[in-house]
Parts: C-alpha cells; sequence; structure tokens
C-alpha cells in the first residue's frame, strides 16, 4: 500500500506544477456553477414563486452548488484518457511486468488528482458563490455526516464506472467516444443538470434506481434532507452494491484485458 500512498501523493503534487492552470480551473469552475445557479434562478422566475414541485429556490440554489462540487471534484475524461493513452503507446504492458495492480494503481492515481481538485477548485469556487447565493447548512449532523459518506461513495463508483469504459478501449482499441458515452449518461441520469424531483413518471422512478444516481442526486438529497434517516441506510446500502457490481466488472475485464495482451504481444 505504501506503493499506492506514493503514487497518490505523486499526483497530488504534480498538479502544482503549472500554477496558471489552477487559477484557470477555479475560472472555468465559477462560471460552470454561475451558469448552472442562473438557469434555476430564471426556472423559478418563470414560474412566480419560490417553491416548485415542493422543492424551493434556496434548495435548488444550494443543490446547484452541491452539485458542481460532488460532479467536479472527479474527472471521468482523465481517467478514461489515461487508459487510452497507455494502450496507444503500449505503456499498458509493462504493468503485466510489475508486482502492481493497474486498477489500483489508477485508483491511487485519481485520489491524489481528487485531493488537489478538492483544495485548489471545489472548496474555493463553493465558498465563492455561496457568499453571492447563499447556501444552506446540511438538515442535521446526521445528514452531514451521511453525506460525507455518500460523496466518498459517488467517487468510487465514479472511478469504476470511468475504468469500466476505460478497459472497453482494450476490445475497440481506441478510448475515443467512450468519455462522451459515460458523460451524457451521467448528464441525464445522475441529476446534475435536473434533480429526478422534476422528473416525469415513470422516468423518475427508473433514474433513481441507475447507478448514475448515486453520483449526485442521492449525496445532494441527503445533504437537503429530502430522505428519512431508514431511506437513507436503505440508499446507502444499495449504492454500495454498485460499487461491489462495478469493482467486480473493472477486476473482470481487466483480467480479460490482460489475457488479451498476452496473446497480441503488447
Amino acid at each position: 500500500m505504501t506503493a499506492y500512498f506514493a503514487f497518490a501523493r505523486s499526483a497530488f503534487h504534480a498538479q502544482f506544477a503549472y500554477r496558471n492552470e489552477v487559477w484557470a480551473n477555479i475560472f472555468g469552475k465559477l462560471v460552470q456553477v454561475v451558469a448552472r445557479v442562473a438557469i434555476w434562478l430564471a426556472v423559478y422566475a418563470g414560474a412566480g414563486g419560490t417553491v416548485v414541485e415542493g422543492v424551493s429556490l434556496q434548495q435548488m440554489v444550494t443543490y446547484a452548488l452541491l452539485g458542481g462540487a460532488v460532479m467536479g471534484a472527479t474527472r471521468p475524461e482523465r481517467i478514461i484518457g489515461e487508459i487510452g493513452r497507455s494502450l496507444k503507446t503500449g505503456d499498458i504492458a509493462v504493468w503485466l511486468l510489475k508486482p502492481l495492480s493497474y486498477p489500483l494503481y489508477l485508483f491511487a492515481n485519481e485520489c491524489g488528482s481528487f485531493a488537489y481538485r478538492l483544495v485548489t477548485q471545489v472548496i474555493p469556487t463553493v465558498a465563492f458563490t455561496a457568499l453571492f447565493y447563499g447556501m444552506l447548512p446540511p438538515a442535521s449532523l446526521f445528514h452531514a455526516l451521511l453525506f460525507l459518506a455518500f460523496w466518498a461513495l459517488s467517487f468510487t463508483l465514479l472511478f469504476l464506472m470511468s475504468a469500466l469504459f476505460g478497459l472497453i478501449a482494450f476490445w475497440l482499441m481506441t478510448s475515443f467516444s467512450l468519455d462522451w458515452i459515460l458523460g451524457a449518461l451521467l448528464h441525464l441520469f445522475s441529476g446534475l443538470l435536473v434533480p429526478f424531483w422534476f422528473f416525469p413518471e415513470p422516468l423518475a422512478t427508473v433514474a433513481r434506481h441507475l447507478p448514475f444516481a448515486w453520483v449526485v442526486y442521492y449525496p445532494n438529497a441527503v445533504y437537503l434532507g429530502r430522505l428519512s434517516a431508514s431511506d437513507v441506510w436503505l440508499y446507502f446500502g444499495l449504492g454500495l452494491a454498485w460499487v461491489g457490481l462495478f469493482l467486480l466488472g473493472v477486476l473482470w475485464l481487466w483480467r480479460c484485458a490482460s489475457s488479451r495482451i498476452t496473446v497480441q504481444g503488447g
């Protein structure tokens, strides 16, 4: 585990090599969050009220800010792109000679990058925008603690989804468009753009049970107290089940991919 910790630390420090990129990323995140909040301000203004479908404007603004924080700290396209580049250059074959797990290396690397984005992008962006738009506190201490647990679950699940899509490149021989496909599914079914509260039935019911819902919707719903205590534990358990399922999928695909590399000679 010491080696993987070193990978995570290296990924964290490597991000600081480009100081101007830090400011550019913060500005980019601010633009995204401000645009997302502006959309919901316009929607509520058009609806002529401060409550729509039982959701207040302040709750929706908080949801938009949290959605950017939860989703913005993980970059699926970087994970898929890393696998695609390693496959294209042939560096992926080197991992078969190392006494290390390539999926664990990717996870450690993403943990380091996650810590960097959390410190330099997510926290400053949320703090800055919260001063202008206001942000509700967690519904309770229980919901605050479980929000952190759901966020950790979201990060792990999103990494596994990205790794699973990235490993498909071994059969396509390119990762091109794989990040687009995953990104489209996340934007539609994670609740990032539109919470499931506003989805028509039965689409809302289906979306709530897809794995993408645990990336954005459930962490935010827990933070705002939109779920009862029993539902919080129920959906946390279901989220863990999705993590286990995707973990098995990643390990199985990597095992198949390793055999495929051996047959092809790298």
